[in-house]
């Protein structure tokens, strides 16, 4: 597979340009499996007065706020833009006018891209990032499509493409979690086809603007009454859970600079290889318990900042169950491999000075009264 090249105006000759000179704007298409008409991005590098270089990536597709690499670097012909969440590498060409390399979020299969050096008056327009919601809208989905999930299609996501939300191939106890900052075993009641039967979503919210995590989950808390007809009560139980708490020594996270209402992000490049951004320690035990473990996950650190940062490590067998058939294969255990990362319970400690250990607490739990499996749309 080969990334599409980008393409120049033929009335704006490119002038002449060095190899030895990254300085400048590069734009080309990154084509995933299964997308063929890719997304387009274009990457900004400027020469600083120290000599070396900074480089902001931008979506030509969808607005979306740029991306700045911590690291530029041009060795001989190879070029390097490195961030916490993706990395760009390749060979510049001896007339400097392509990259050519590989587009990846860390993990082991990068797509390759074509970057071209551009003119500005041939650089693809960047659209406006869109505005947040106003801190508090409590939306809902103006239009909403819920579709059985294709068969055989990889990968499991939440989350806005402009200003469409889009859920992928998530069953009935995803959704729930999702909408409820719950675990699938603080559901109680369910019926067998919450696990196995898997949907996509699509809609727009009722409010302009883009919703922030908490407000993607009052639009999911609409949905599901209305397109599965759920009905529930809640009730205290003492339940299994892990409990994170802070690791002597302190906590090893960065506060956000991200304002109020700034976008959040929970995300992996790969299973065990965790992007934060601008979450609370309640709500990052929510998504650890939604996405990665075995039982409910209870914030027990007091803490009360936001926080950015990474967290790598390589999962056991009780993690990612509900990733596993639809993402692909789990990192296989560390065994004697010193270069694979810590097990969940060392890594937490080392790189960001937290703990998570099993213990019992009262918890919340819904009971289901009544659900339907949702009507054609």
């Amino acid at each position: 597979m080969q990334a599409a090249p980008a393409g120049q105006n033929p009335s704006t000759p490119l002038t002449a340009v060095s190899p030895t000179d990254l300085a400048g704007i590069w734009q080309g298409t990154l084509i995933p499996p299964n997308q063929p008409k890719g997304t387009r991005f274009v990457v900004k590098i400027s020469a600083t007065d120290g000599g070396a270089y900074k480089a902001s990536l931008f979506n030509a597709d969808q607005g979306q706020p740029p991306l700045a690499f911590s690291t530029v670097t041009l060795t001989g012909t190879d070029v390097k833009l490195a961030s916490s969440v993706l990395t760009i590498t390749g060979k510049i060409s001896a007339d400097g006018k392509t990259i050519d390399g590989s587009f990846g979020g860390g993990g082991p299969n990068p797509l390759p891209i074509s970057l071209a050096r551009t003119e500005p008056d041939a650089a693809w327009p960047i659209p406006e990032p869109p505005k947040p919601m106003a801190a508090d809208a409590n939306p809902g989905f103006d239009v909403a499509t819920v579709k059985p999930a294709q068969p055989g299609a990889r990968g499991k996501n939440f989350g806005f493409r402009g200003n469409q939300f889009i859920a992928r191939n998530m069953d009935m106890n995803d959704l729930i979690a999702f909408a409820y900052g719950l675990h699938s075993k603080q559901i109680v009641g369910a019926p067998d086809w919450f696990a196995t039967e898997l949907f996509d979503i699509a809609g727009t919210p009722d409010v302009e603007g883009q919703p922030s995590l908490h407000q993607m989950e009052l639009m999911m808390q609409k949905l599901l009454p209305d397109r599965f007809a759920l009905k529930f009560h809640h009730e205290q139980r003492e339940l299994s859970v892990y409990i994170v708490t802070v690791a002597p020594g302190g906590p090893k996270m960065k506060e956000t600079t991200a304002g109020p209402n700034d976008q959040q992000g929970f995300g992996f490049r790969g299973l065990g290889d965790l992007i934060v951004r601008n979450l609370n320690m309640a709500e990052f035990a929510t998504w650890m318990q939604s996405g990665v473990m075995d039982k409910p996950v209870v914030d027990h650190t007091e803490l009360t900042g936001k926080y950015d940062f990474t967290l790598k490590w390589t999962p056991d067998d009780s993690q990612f169950a509900q990733f596993r058939g639809v993402t692909g294969p789990t990192p296989p255990p560390a065994g004697d491999n010193p270069d694979a990362p810590p097990g969940l319970y060392t890594a937490m400690p080392e790189q960001i000075g937290l703990k998570i250990e099993a213990g019992k607490a009262m918890d919340d739990v819904i009971v289901i009264d009544h659900v339907e499996k949702p009507s054609a749309n």
